[in-house]
């Protein structure tokens, strides 16, 4: 997404909290929008987006992609320190899916 390039770009590929607030105070649709209206944007968005993971349920924006839980059966392993095997048990892990449209646009 071309929008966002020079913002990864200046902070070696990665985009912080901070510049994601800042880059929703400047960004041409959003001018009239404070700092602490954006940072509590963000806030709740993510708070949201942790509450629907929590729950075991998906969340999906499109043309982004899609969050979701999945569950994990128990499994064999090897301690890395030792060498033995041992039963790592079954759990649950996020997996999120990017959405075919950014994907192609990726290659």
């Amino acid at each position: 997404m071309a929008r966002c390039s020079g913002i990864a770009r200046h902070s070696g590929g990665r985009m912080t909290k901070q510049e994601l607030i800042e880059r929703i105070t400047t960004g041409h649709k959003h001018r009239n929008i404070s700092k602490a209206a954006a940072a509590d944007l963000v806030e709740s968005l993510f708070d949201n987006l942790s509450l629907a993971i929590r729950r075991g349920k998906r969340f999906t924006y499109p043309g982004f992609g899609t969050f979701a839980v999945r569950k994990r059966k128990e499994r064999k392993g090897r301690n890395p320190q030792s060498g033995e095997v041992m039963m790592i048990p079954a759990s649950k892990t996020v997996v999120f899916r990017l959405a075919s449209n950014l994907k192609a646009e990726l290659r």
